[in-house]
């Protein structure tokens, strides 16, 4: 059977004019984004840049930065054990890590973040001892939990929920059979977990962490419902005083996205590290995003 020839001559590109369509529309929609922002008054960029660089806005800033890296530090740590125990054989164990990472995946964080600023109402006095014995020390509630202490752990432990979650999905993306071969090669267990399993988790486990990291950043602001002086917390005590609102959020909006901006270079960076030689379509750096580049697929390095 012959195939039917084919005329290229008069071949040409298929047009989309519901593409031009769509660009003019996007077009004009952000001349006029711009033309609000230059024109209307009621911005006052004037108190922008006023208030952009303030010693008092670093405060918040550092604040914020602060809480996070100890909150993540927190989630990951528990998020390791949880894992581990939520893919051990022992029942109990699995049981009460799925029991903690239902229950803190389950609660809103602003209430829990509510529930341990007040826990003086639960427990007037923490102690620690033996369980049914003996207490070696006590402190008044009122004065060990502190705003600081309570935004850690409301954030910081449900976090260990999600990443928990993280880190059971990257472990068990390994194939098991790997494990098998590293013990019929006489391998430790400890050893084919850092030499084998690992390496080959953390391709699945980084690009998750680093977005966890930048939703950390923007679940801080939560925190100013409990007076910690976070970033927000700092602006919302300016124009509470100033009534000046809309451009003081404007400079929490501004530091928000620069910070994150920072941290989503470096997830990218760290992602494109991970997946070298792993995939055809490697993860799409910051600049390629922030230049509107269409992701195209990548040799495998060998």
């Amino acid at each position: 059977m012959s195939l039917p020839e084919v005329d290229v001559a008069g071949a040409a590109r298929t047009r989309h004019p519901l593409r031009w369509v769509a660009s003019i529309v996007l077009l004009v929609l952000a001349a006029q984004l711009v033309s609000l922002l230059v024109t209307n008054t009621n911005f006052q960029w004037d108190v922008v840049g006023r208030y952009v660089n303030a010693q008092i806005i670093g405060q918040g800033i550092f604040t914020t930065l602060l809480l996070t890296v100890i909150a993540m530090a927190v989630g990951v740590v528990l998020g390791v054990l949880l894992a581990i125990g939520r893919l051990s054989e022992n029942p109990v164990a699995r049981g009460a890590c799925g029991l903690y990472v239902w229950f803190f995946r389950g609660t809103p964080v602003l209430v829990q973040l509510v529930l341990w600023y007040n826990l003086s109402y639960l427990l007037p006095e923490i102690s620690f001892g033996i369980p049914f014995g003996p207490e070696f020390l006590s402190a008044d509630t009122n004065v060990l939990i502190t705003p600081l202490l309570a935004a850690i752990l409301g954030l910081g432990l449900n976090e260990g929920a999600y990443m928990a979650e993280i880190i059971r999905g990257g472990l068990m993306s390994v194939d098991p059979g790997q494990t098998e071969a590293a013990s019929a090669l006489g391998m430790s267990n400890a050893r084919t977990f850092r030499r084998i399993v690992l390496p080959q988790a953390m391709r699945f486990i980084i690009p998750p962490t680093g977005s966890q990291v930048i939703s950390m950043l923007k679940a801080t602001s939560l925190v100013s419902v409990i007076a910690l002086a976070d970033l927000l917390y700092t602006v919302q005590s300016i124009y509470n005083r100033t009534f000046q609102t809309i451009p003081l959020l404007i400079v929490a909006c501004v530091w928000y996205l620069v910070i994150t901006s920072v941290l989503y270079v470096g997830q990218s960076f760290i992602e494109r590290h991970y997946a070298r030689g792993a995939t055809r379509n490697a993860p799409q750096s910051f600049w390629s995003f922030a230049a509107f580049r269409r992701r195209r697929p990548s040799e495998v390095t060998s």
